[in-house]
């Protein structure tokens, strides 16, 4: 890991990365530094043979609130900015990378994710949060609309009315709410969260790898799979892990009434 991270910390042991957004000041608000430390780190997991998965979660009181607006400096009079080009040239290849990882990320939220940090965060396979947590899709408060996915990520997770709702009054949704929802897999007490990264690490860490793999890419392609299309991918994938190590691991755990030593092959 020879690269200088600036706004974000970055940890790889047992196979798994740790991301944490380190600009607590601001909410971990993200600027053009932290987009090229992400994507410095997202570079070191990707050539990563032994990879077995990713936590991604931020310092001090706040997860992501989103873009630093104090980035973009004033424009002269009658000048227009091309919001555009944040998105071309880093939004959409982080959200695109963290989703495409053939191993499960899961993101931890600490605090407040709004705009851009929401998406970000539901980019992830699982998303926890401290119940603390508020996520927030506040565009329309500045004329804009949600963007990184939003759009996306909101109506498929909870539907087109708490989608819309969301967006277009930019009200919060507690993490206990958005737990209800479906938003997120699960919201837990603000003090257990340290120990919640800690456990999530180790299953990561010691879990069937391959497994998670499968799974991961299975249920993402049954949004566009007939039934018959889904349960051919299933076969072919179970037909796949039947010759791993894992499961061969897996199967005499069970007979000898044992905890698995899975390897990750």
């Amino acid at each position: 890991m020879a690269h200088t991270y600036e706004h974000i910390t970055f940890d790889y042991t047992d196979g798994v990365g740790r991301i944490v957004l380190n600009r607590p000041d601001t909410l971990n608000s993200f600027t053009q530094i932290m987009h090229n430390d992400l994507k410095a780190a997202l570079s070191f997991l990707e050539a990563q043979n032994d990879l077995r998965g990713l936590i991604l979660t931020g310092t001090g009181r706040g997860f992501c609130a989103g873009q630093d607006l104090s980035e973009r400096k004033p424009l002269a009079a009658g000048q227009k900015r091309d919001l555009a080009e944040s998105i071309d040239k880093n939004y959409r290849s982080l959200v695109l990378r963290l989703r495409a990882l053939p191993v499960p990320t899961v993101c931890i939220v600490n605090g407040v994710a709004a705009g851009a940090g929401a998406s970000v965060a539901l980019a992830c396979d699982v998303v926890m949060a401290a119940k603390s947590s508020r996520f927030i899709q506040a565009f329309s408060r500045i004329g804009l609309m949600p963007d990184a996915g939003g759009t996306y990520f909101w109506p498929r997770m909870v539907g087109t009315q708490r989608a819309m709702g969301a967006a277009l009054f930019g009200e919060p949704v507690s993490a206990e709410q958005a737990e209800a929802w479906g938003l997120i897999w699960r919201s837990v007490p603000d003090e257990e969260l340290e120990a919640t990264i800690d456990s999530v690490h180790a299953w990561l860490a010691n879990g069937a790898t391959r497994s998670f793999a499968a799974t991961k890419q299975a249920i993402y392609a049954s949004g566009d799979n007939s039934l018959e299309a889904q349960i051919n991918l299933e076969r072919d994938h179970q037909r796949e892990l039947g010759y791993t190590d894992d499961y061969q691991e897996g199967m005499a755990a069970f007979r000898e009434k044992r905890a698995p030593r899975f390897s990750g092959r």
